[in-house]
């Protein structure tokens, strides 16, 4: 696996590839990769006859008083695995190269509508972040395809409506989310939790399939919202929110509708912020 950190090497590899007729698939992350991430690389092996990764701690979707500084970089570890894999090209570029005029000076994207819910509502700005990054990558690396985790619902439909409102010629493939034994989904974050709170965790993805059951039993929105916010804080969690919404727009559902639902659920646990969803149809 060859790596490369700045745009002429990156594009004259891809250029090789174009000329010898290949499809390119990317796999955007942020590094200190776990099985998850190894799961969308396979996902995209298996789409592509090239599969590019890039590392890239994201500044622009980072608020202030969030874990920018402290996100875990371990880019050795993140090569071995990605090579484990038969990712053909990390891309790992300095800020300077992502931002040339600096961070705070960059061109920014917003999507509207689907980034002013949840965790847009939370972390104002962050969608802006996120959007604006993946337009670059997109740019650099004009893949055939990309591939993002379902764990990140939000982000996923967000990119969606990116590539499909900007008309950006890359397909966007989901891939399930991936959870532990217990049920925890895998997350970078999961680090960050003692081991009394890794002991808890899973109740989030608990507490989604309990939205499931009463959903399927009829229950009103309001109250099975209410109900599982309840259960998290009584465990010691500080929910964002717990909420059911359409997947293929984040809006709230009308009253007695069944079809196209998603739970998803943001909490603290200490000092750590978990998030989960599971479609509920």
């Amino acid at each position: 696996m060859q790596t490369v950190s700045d745009t002429p090497a990156l594009r004259a590899a891809i250029r090789g590839w174009r000329s010898a007729g290949q499809t390119v698939a990317l796999v955007p992350t942020m590094g200190n990769l776990h099985a998850g991430h190894q799961s969308l690389v396979r996902l995209a092996r298996a789409r592509a006859e090239r599969v590019v990764a890039s590392v890239f701690v994201n500044p622009t979707q980072f608020g202030p008083g969030e874990d920018f500084e402290r996100y875990p970089r371990t880019l050795v570890q993140d090569q071995a695995a990605l090579a484990d894999e038969g990712c053909d090209l990390l891309f790992v570029p300095e800020v300077a190269t992502m931002y040339p005029y600096g961070a705070q000076h960059s061109v920014s994207l917003r999507v509207p509508q689907i980034t002013a819910v949840l965790e847009g509502a939370a972390r104002p700005g962050h969608f802006d972040g996120v959007a604006t990054v993946v337009c670059k990558l997109f740019n650099l690396v004009q893949p055939d395809l990309a591939v993002f985790g379902q764990k990140d619902f939000q982000q996923l439909k967000v990119v969606e409506r990116l590539v499909r409102d900007l008309s950006l010629p890359v397909k966007v493939l989901s891939a399930a989310t991936l959870r532990a034994d217990d049920g925890l989904a895998l997350s970078s974050r999961n680090q960050y939790l003692s081991a009394e709170e890794r002991m808890k965790a899973p109740l989030i993805y608990d507490t989604l399939r309990k939205m499931r059951d009463l959903v399927n039993k009829g229950h009103a929105w309001s109250v099975i919202e209410q109900v599982s916010s309840t259960r998290l804080q009584r465990a010691g969690f500080m929910p964002d929110y717990a909420v059911i919404r359409r997947a293929e727009d984040l809006s709230e559902p009308a009253a007695g509708e069944r079809e196209g639902l998603i739970g998803l659920i943001a909490a603290r646990l200490g000092s750590t912020r978990l998030i989960d969803n599971l479609r509920l149809d």
